[in-house]
């Protein structure tokens, strides 16, 4: 038999709790604060292991009923989410937005967990300057730069910050991390922190990006929603911020000019590369500014080292459901559990 133990306050063995044929952990004594103090990190987590055990021995039934529970909830919920994203979008994209803007706040504040917050707090204060600048009344020829400037970098540091955190843990299973002496535990918890810090304001910022530019689209008056521009384009007009492309670097003062691309749709429009790249990725938005033409994402981006800026942005669809419905599909099943005696 295979006994955990601890020695006592008179240099006394008390056996704490012996494994089963099967490997789990049986209490036997429980343990006091005094013998806390001696036992090791794995000891303790053993023992308030095997209390858990005890608590739940012989409600197989029970458990069955709560998965259940669990099961149905999950496929009823999805349903519900891909019906309503359906028919009703704006209200679910605003409701996920603030579902992933609050929940994790209201997390952290009762878990006293100051360091998200601090970034969370620095985040909401430049996205919302960005997204006043978005809806003035008159937009500027180089809000729409600013914008898409702004959510590309957050795009692209949620990309880099999601990459490392994945190389850190992969390297901490491979235990590669021994090399440096670092603990396990130190370097897994840095991985999985700077993978949730790059999913989780890569979401937040994609969604908030596609608002922003929604709107933004909307008050320069090339793009509608439905029905027919408010504005004509002219030869030479980029639709997405409104200024001319620039052919000839002496036709102009601008010192970006020079660097300035233009990238012309399978549709007969063109537009400055910088702005359409912003427009399909950081927006989201796959169609013309002007006659909403489908765009082809793959004939876009034909350098291989850009595509995975745009896989990521599918995974990114694919978190939200995670950051945001998940804790609440989770909090309602809990709710109904308690309701129905289930422990």
């Amino acid at each position: 038999m295979n006994l955990i133990s601890a020695m006592g306050n008179k240099d006394e063995q008390v056996v704490l709790a012996h494994r089963d044929e099967f490997g789990g952990v049986v209490l036997q004594h429980d343990v006091g604060p005094e013998m806390r103090r001696t036992l090791s990190e794995q000891e303790e987590w053993a023992i308030e292991h095997a209390k858990l055990h005890e608590k739940h021995k012989g409600h197989e039934q029970m458990h069955l009923e709560m998965m259940l529970i669990l099961i149905v909830t999950l496929v009823v919920a999805q349903v519900f989410l891909v019906q309503w994203k359906k028919r009703h979008f704006k209200s679910y994209q605003l409701c996920t937005l603030l579902g992933m803007w609050l929940i994790p706040v209201y997390v952290c504040l009762s878990r006293s967990w100051y360091r998200f917050l601090v970034t969370w707090v620095i985040y909401t204060i430049c996205s919302t300057w960005i997204w006043r600048k978005s809806t003035e009344d008159h937009i500027s020829g180089t809000t729409p730069r600013l914008v898409y400037k702004w959510f590309l970098f957050l795009h692209k540091l949620s990309y880099v910050l999601g990459i490392a955190g994945y190389i850190i843990m992969i390297f901490t299973l491979m235990g590669l991390n021994f090399i440096f002496g670092l603990q396990s535990t130190t370097c897994m918890d840095a991985g999985i922190l700077l993978l949730f810090y790059g999913l989780y304001y890569g979401v937040l910022g994609r969604d908030f990006a596609h608002i922003c530019t929604d709107r933004m689209a909307c008050k320069i008056g090339y793009f509608t929603h439905d029905g027919l521009p408010k504005k004509h384009l002219d030869d030479g007009v980029c639709a997405v911020c409104d200024n001319r492309l620039v052919a000839n670097v002496s036709d102009t003062d601008d010192e970006e000019a020079e660097e300035e691309k233009t990238y012309r749709l399978s549709c007969g429009h063109t537009f400055h590369e910088f702005c359409i790249r912003g427009w399909c990725v950081v927006g989201k938005l796959q169609t013309c500014p002007y006659c909403k033409e489908k765009v082809d994402l793959k004939r876009m981006f034909k350098n291989p080292w850009e595509k995975p800026h745009l896989f990521y942005g599918q995974l990114l669809d694919w978190i939200r459901y995670l950051v945001c419905w998940q804790p609440l599909i989770v909090t309602f099943v809990q709710g109904l559990n308690h309701i129905l005696g289930l422990e």
